[in-house]
Parts: C-alpha cells; structure tokens; sequence
C-alpha cells in the first residue's frame, strides 16, 4: 500500500537520490504482504518493499530461489489502536469483553497486535472478540460503518478517523512492540548480482537522513506527490507521529537483534515455521 510510513522511499525518489545513483525506478502499489510477494516471485517487480516475515514463510517452502533482504525502511509497527468511545479513559483492560477489528491473520501487524495485547495480560482469543478476516482495504470503512468497539489502523487512515470524531487514537503497536525489521527491500536471491545494491542503499541512506534531519515541513512537502488526496497538514502530522516513535530506521542495514526479535513476535502468535539464522535471508550491503 502507499503510506507515509514509508517515507524515506517516497522521499528517495522525490529528491532524486536514486537518479543521483543512476537507478530508474518504476513504482507499482500493491495492497498487502501476499500480494507484494506474489508480485516478486513471479517476477513482476525487481524488487519489493514488504515486511521481513515474508521471506521466512517463503524460504519455509523450500523455495529454489529464496528472498533475501538488504535493506530496511521502518524498525517499528506501524498501527495504531483505536477505540470508538470518544469519552471513555483508556486502559488496555478496558479491551476484555469487548470487540476488536485486527489486522489479517498471518501478517505482521495482527502478529504485533496479539504480541502487544499479551503483554498487557489480555488473551486475543479468549478475553475478547478478534476479528481477524476482513480483508486489508476494507478495516477502515468496516470500522467506519460500526463493526468493532476497538480498531488496528495504519495512517493517515487513523488520524482522518480522529479529526471525523469517528474514534481516537489511545495507543501505538510501534512503541508497544519494540524494534523489529518491519518493512524492508527484499529481492530474489538469483536477482541480487544484477541489481545495484550499493547505489540503491546509497540512495536510501540520503532518504533516512533526510526524514531525520530536515525539519517536517520539509519533508512533508516532498511526500506531498505521492499522497496528492490528502491534506499537506495531514501529511506533516501522520509524519511527526510516525518519526518522534522512531519507525524510521536511521541507516539501511537490517540488525540481527531485531530479527530475532521479529521470530520471537510470529512465534508467539504461533505463526512462525521454523527459526532462520539471519546471515540465510539477509544480505549486508556496503554503502561507504
């Protein structure tokens, strides 16, 4: 999906970090993890930005060609829980009883989400109603139209929800659940050698800084291209968020502490097939 979550790579293109690198990029959209990697594996992009865990369900199938990670954009979750009741106090007990409207089951996000909810002390299948089979572009508009006392949202889609008084914003699953490598570039394994990995994450360090660095008017008017139906206002708020909870990560490389932590996550929603070494999907990349 096109988020500012991402912002380091719309901000990559906008400031012609990658043409300065001599990479041409050609942006596809795509709605979801699976599709993201279906695109991959067939060989309808060079290379995908999509969460980590994809990598390891792939390489679980003893896939001939595995998928190998170079490069990270964002070292948090992105959702936000959201609750409807405008005027009621939030406490992460207040969630016992009542109905959730999650994320996909399987993906990282609902993975997160049953994480955070556990380390609070709440049971996501027996304390409360999760509902976890909606399909990703519909959540919001399910929520919208009343299913759910309590929402999983990514932005902008949340902060619009709170400037219509349709819920607020009570809790980050970004902050709650720790760093972790969240959306990173992955391709092919028998595509690395063609690509320009060191240009490419050359690219992506100037993007980084750039987020870090410049002040967020700045960066929201070089995010405004890509996100041209929603408010410049909007767009530097969604930013703020996302940067003052550290989901930008500050360089490319992907850490081993992280990844661990992110099979430590899948494994507790007992979605995780088998543990995978780090140095097996994850190719480190010299951009000095």
């Amino acid at each position: 999906m096109r988020s500012i979550f991402y912002a380091p790579q719309y901000v990559a293109i906008s400031e012609g970090f990658f043409e300065e690198e001599g990479i041409e990029i050609d942006l596809t959209t795509t709605w979801g993890g699976d599709t993201t990697m279906t695109a991959l594996l067939s060989d309808g992009a060079d290379v995908a930005l999509v969460g980590a865990e994809t990598s390891i369900y792939v390489y679980a199938q003893d896939a001939r060609d595995p998928v190998i990670s170079f490069a990270q954009v964002t070292k948090t979750d992105g959702t936000f829980l959201m609750q409807r009741d405008l005027d009621e106090p939030f406490s992460f007990d207040a969630l016992k009883g009542q109905t959730l409207l999650g994320q996909r089951r399987g993906g990282m996000p609902q993975m997160v989400g049953e994480y955070v909810l556990k380390q609070h002390g709440i049971d996501p299948h027996t304390d409360m109603e999760l509902i976890s089979n909606i399909d990703f572009g519909n959540i919001a508009a399910a929520f919208a139209s009343g299913t759910g006392d309590y929402v999983q949202l990514f932005e902008p889609q949340a902060t619009q929800f709170e400037q219509d008084g349709i819920g607020k914003i009570v809790a980050s699953f970004g902050t709650e659940s720790g760093f972790l490598p969240y959306t990173v570039y992955m391709a092919k394994e028998s595509k690395l050698d063609s690509l320009n990995l060191e240009g490419f994450n050359r690219a992506l360090a100037k993007a980084q800084a750039f987020v870090h660095e410049q002040d967020s008017a700045t960066v929201a008017q070089s995010l405004q291209p890509f996100f041209e139906d929603t408010p410049l206002a909007t767009i530097e708020e969604v930013f703020v968020r996302y940067r003052d909870q550290g989901s930008y990560a500050t360089e490319p490389g992907l850490k081993e502490e992280e990844w661990h932590h992110l099979q430590d996550i899948m494994e507790e929603a007992n979605e995780l097939p088998a543990r995978v070494d780090f140095d097996t999907l994850v190719k480190p990349v010299d951009v000095k």
